[in-house]
């Protein structure tokens, strides 16, 4: 009888990775945003300096994601300032949180 491999590092970052793109490609989408997902870093603020998007901006990638992967972002979260610090930290909000 074998035993279960181990899971590696590699997974979990690299489906970090894939949640990363997939929300890159849905604020591009969404805001219509004149760039390609690809430029977007996963390091870069969302707000300010970074990207520069708007609560406005925000409300409306918190409506798509919340289609997509099936939880709801409130406004009134306390933590929505860490959440939605840059798209890495959106991303492992996503990967905690999501149904679908």
């Amino acid at each position: 009888m074998s035993l279960p491999q181990p899971a590696t590092a590699a997974a979990p970052a690299q489906d970090q990775a894939l949640l990363e793109r997939e929300l890159a490609e849905l604020f591009v989408a969404a805001l219509n945003l004149e760039m390609a997902a690809s430029d977007i870093d996963a390091t870069t603020p969302l707000f300010g300096d970074g990207l520069g998007l708007d609560s406005i901006d925000i409300l409306e990638v918190a409506l798509e994601v919340s289609h997509r992967y099936g939880f709801q972002l409130r406004s009134d979260d306390e933590n929505n300032q860490k959440i939605f610090q840059n798209l890495r930290s959106l991303a492992a909000h996503v990967a905690q949180h999501r149904t679908q």
